[in-house]
């Protein structure tokens, strides 16, 4: 009988290093990956460089049409916006990880700028009716901040330009637009909306962008999505193992405008890849500031891959 067992134990443990094996050699060539051209690529640069015609990398108002057309078998995101449509029906985009958790910041000219300085003070935002403004606004509130009036401009290159221009502004603004800010006014500092949310919440960062794998490609080729996220978890961990790596592989797919930017405002970017079902209890408190961008309520489970 031990023997019987010893051999059904071998042949078990063959079985797994066999499966294991073929997981790691999975053919994952034929990938089709789209990204916004922002930090949150950051995550998949030193993937992307290495194989650049298997990267799309679009603008970011762009990204929700690459979820309708279906035709990429992984997507970066924002987490909120491939939630919603997943509820709506109108994608079939499961969470596989996520990526970025966070690179928005309080900024102004202002000499010894602190968060008590927005208190009673005017604030310009971008993204109005987004899940960045919505987090902003809640972090401001959870800290005892109340401006006295709050604006809204487009994206946060529009906010860039007002902090730069008008040396009395207080506005929302990202990496790695900061960044390049500070380098051509010195005066420029930041409040990391991070560290205001952890206040607020205990948790490091707000859960942004996501990666996300299309229902067919799932079905059709396992194996290889299983490889892939993998190599998508190395390639993130990389932002902080190997910034150096990141950052040359950024400039050289002009995800950054150059090799100074990319270094500086790399750290700042909060890139970490977490698996879909780690993620989820920090996935439901960011959701649950604002559930509209959420389509109305907490993602299902069958939104999260991997979840049993």
């Amino acid at each position: 009988m031990k023997k019987l067992l010893s051999l059904v134990l071998s042949v078990l443990m063959l079985l797994g290093i066999g499966a294991a094996a073929f997981a790691e050699d999975a053919d994952v060539s034929a990938f089709k990956i789209a990204a916004p051209g922002g930090a949150p690529a950051l995550a998949l640069a030193t993937l992307a460089v290495e194989n650049p015609d298997n990267y799309t990398f679009v603008a970011a108002e762009a990204i929700s049409a690459e979820f309708a057309n279906n035709a990429s078998d992984f997507i970066i995101a924002p987490l909120n916006a491939g939630a919603k449509l997943y509820k709506m029906g109108k994608s079939t985009y499961k969470l596989g990880a996520v990526v970025s958790w966070g690179n928005l910041y309080f900024a102004s000219q202002r000499e010894n700028f602190t968060l008590e300085d927005m208190n009673g003070a005017a604030i310009t935002l971008f993204g109005e009716n987004t899940i960045n403004a919505s987090i902003a606004l809640y972090v401001l509130e959870a800290n005892g901040i109340e401006p006295a009036s709050v604006e809204y401009l487009a994206g946060a290159a529009n906010t860039q330009s007002l902090l730069l221009s008008d040396e009395n502004a207080i506005v929302l603004t990202a990496e790695p637009a900061l960044t390049a800010a500070k380098i051509k006014n010195e005066k420029i500092t930041g409040i990391a909306v991070n560290d205001l949310y952890k206040n607020a919440t205990g948790n490091d960062g707000f859960t942004q962008a996501a990666l996300f794998i299309r229902a067919e490609t799932i079905e059709n080729a396992p194996e290889a999505v299983n490889a892939y996220l993998k190599l998508a978890e190395e390639a993130a961990n990389k932002c902080t193992s190997d910034p150096d790596a990141v950052a040359e592989a950024a400039v050289a797919l002009e995800i950054m405008p150059n090799a100074k930017v990319a270094k500086t405002a790399l750290p700042n970017c909060a890139i970490r890849y977490m698996s879909a079902p780690d993620a989820r209890e920090q996935i439901e408190t960011t959701a649950n500031i604002d559930l509209t961008q959420f389509g109305g309520e907490v993602p299902a489970d069958d939104f999260y891959y991997g979840a049993e």
